[in-house]
Formats: C-alpha cells, structure tokens, sequence
C-alpha cells in the first residue's frame, strides 16, 4: 500500500468515526431541563371570550463534553390521571424542530405555549377559570432527540395553577 493509498484510508476512516460519533450522544444522559417555570398563559380575547393556554419555559443544559449543537423537541401536553384511572389524556403538543445550545452549553429561554386552552365567558376572568370546577391540570412531557436517534424523555413538568402575564 502506498502512502498515498494509507493516508486517502486513514481519511475515511476518520470522518466514518467522526459521523458515528455524532449520532451516538444519549441524549437523557447529555442533556437537562433547568430554570423551569410553568403556569397559565393570558392569551386575550378570543371571539368575545377570555382564553388561558398552558406555557413552560425553561433552557437545556447540556454536559460540557457532550457532542451537541441542538436537538428537535416535542413537549406532550396530558392531564394526569382522573382519579381511578392510570393513563393520561391527550391535550396537546409543542413541536421544536431546534432548540440550539448557542450560549455554551445551554439554550436561550424557551416558552412553549399549547394552542389549545380554556375560555370563559366575560365577566368571568381567566383567575376565575382556573378556579373553575372544570378545570383540569395538565402535565408537559419534554422528549428530545438528536439526529437519527430515537425520542426519549428528559423531563416532566407540571403546570402551575397561576396566571403568567408573559
């Protein structure tokens, strides 16, 4: 083999571990949920009625030796069991194509709203609605991924029964 030959292999070689590499970061290990907030967003007035929408934010973290420059998210917004039961019921869901770690080895602040909400007629005010014997808490489910890699959970976070303003 000449060197040529030896060096044009070598390359290969590395850039095939390069790109292996890459898609082997497990993620439930590599990354985390940090400086959470939760609560029930003012969404304003929709078609005459007062609208609440579930909001997290938070930023990821990442282990500074991990190989990550962003991951996509989907955060699974349920209601935690009825009483009796042991399964959630759907809501909704938040897509993030990229939650990029721009700021070292975290990202910037996410908010995540629903689309879906709850509304009441005026003069019932949005405090009113999350007093409302209706009302049903939700849970977000945050799952990440990396590349290829499958969707895995990296954290649970349960919605504050509180009004945010932003």
């Amino acid at each position: 083999m000449s060197a040529r030959q030896f060096i044009g292999s070598s390359c290969v070689v590395a850039v095939l571990a390069a790109l292996s590499a890459c898609t082997s970061v497990d993620v439930k290990e590599a990354v985390a949920l940090a400086d959470i907030t939760s609560g029930w967003f003012d969404a304003g007035i929709v078609d005459g009625k007062n609208k609440i929408v579930a909001s997290v934010s938070f930023r990821l973290r990442k282990l500074p030796e991990a190989n990550l420059d962003g991951v996509a998210l989907n955060v699974i917004f349920r209601h935690p069991p009825a009483e009796g039961e042991d399964t959630e019921a759907e809501w909704d869901e938040v897509y993030v194509q990229n939650a990029e770690f721009r700021e070292g080895d975290e990202t910037q602040m996410l908010v995540l709203r629903t689309e879906k909400g709850y509304t009441g007629e005026p003069p019932q005010s949005r405090l009113d609605l999350l007093q409302h014997s209706q009302f049903r808490d939700l849970r977000a489910r945050v799952f990440a991924r990396y590349g290829s890699t499958q969707w895995v959970e990296i954290g649970t976070i349960d919605v504050e029964r509180q009004l945010l303003t932003r």
